[in-house]
């Protein structure tokens, strides 16, 4: 298993405010798969970020969130 960290931005469909963070996940060693990355960081990040911006306001779906992959690189942190 290698660890990796990657750069990314999140936006809601309805919610104002960007998400600009970086994510650190372990994986076996290869090619990232961002598509796949975008769905973990969604699940475990992005959406409890969205949900907590948001207060009671809107309801968070993972479908109105779209994430960017800026950079992925291994990491020995």
């Amino acid at each position: 298993m290698m660890t990796y960290i990657a750069h990314f931005t999140a936006k809601h469909r309805v919610v104002e405010i960007e998400q600009h963070s970086i994510f650190i996940w372990r994986q076996e060693s290869g090619e990232v798969d961002k598509e796949l990355l975008a769905n973990k960081i969604i699940r475990e990040s992005s959406i409890h970020f969205f949900r907590l911006a948001s207060g009671d306001n809107y309801v968070i779906e993972q479908n109105d969130i779209s994430i960017c992959v800026r950079k992925a690189l291994p990491f020995s942190g």
